[in-house]
């Protein structure tokens, strides 16, 4: 089941540094992207859709994907909004909330985040800052955690069930947490398409790199889907 990852929906600035070039898909590129799986016959399904299928059997397209976007940058709304209906898809976002009560120019505003939850757009979790929830109290993870989850909840009226862990960092005990703060699951960076039922708070995910061409996606695709993947759950609540 490919989940995919993306950031920025941006051609990078002259400055950028290599991880910013990395994570920056420029907007024709995202638009070649969601074309290829058009017509390749792609559905797009929420992490919600994923969860019920793998603990109740319930029915899914014969080619799900799911789009995600992280860290809720404004061209979210500008670039990446506007493409996706366009072409029929949803996606899911991950907004740090502080930086949206912020007013930060570079992120997304509360009322973008409404217009496009209203649209169909899934918005979930990715903290109330961006940071690496291991080292922390417990007190601190549940702020963190609860803190994103309800802000969210306020503006968009519906349930937050699913956390994106800063960084990818992560381990058994934030996990737990997640469970007793009524998160269904979490996404992480592991590479693969693999989801499994006893592993809701791992599931794997494709990056798409800021140099993928449509075939490029393609073919990193359709060799995630064919691999032989192994793998234990490390943060079973």
């Amino acid at each position: 089941m490919p989940i995919l990852m993306y950031h920025y929906i941006s051609t990078p600035p002259p400055d950028a540094d290599a991880i910013r070039r990395d994570l920056s898909v420029a907007p024709g590129l995202f638009e070649e992207h969601l074309r290829y799986l058009r017509d390749a016959g792609y559905a797009s399904i929420t992490l919600g859709d994923l969860t019920l299928a793998l603990q109740t059997g319930y029915p899914l397209p014969p080619k799900p994907v799911i789009i995600t976007l992280d860290d809720g940058y404004r061209d979210a709304y500008t670039e990446a909004f506007p493409l996706l209906r366009r072409y029929g898809f949803t996606a899911t976002f991950f907004l740090i909330t502080s930086l949206i009560d912020a007013g930060h120019p570079d992120y997304l505003t509360w009322d973008q985040v409404t217009e496009m939850s209203a649209a169909g757009m899934d918005m979930e979790a990715h903290g109330y800052s961006h940071v690496d929830l291991r080292d922390r109290d417990d007190a601190y993870i549940i702020w963190q955690v609860l803190g994103a989850k309800e802000a969210i909840e306020a503006r968009t009226h519906k349930a937050v069930r699913f956390f994106c862990y800063p960084s990818g960092k992560y381990d058994g005990r934030v996990a737990h947490i997640l469970h007793s703060a009524h998160y269904w699951g979490a996404v992480t960076t592991q590479h693969g398409v693999l989801q499994c039922s006893e592993c809701p708070f791992e599931l794997r995910r494709i990056r798409v790199r800021g140099t993928y061409q449509a075939e490029d996606l393609a073919r990193v695709m359709e060799a995630a889907l064919s691999a032989d993947e192994e793998g234990t759950c490390t943060t079973t609540p």
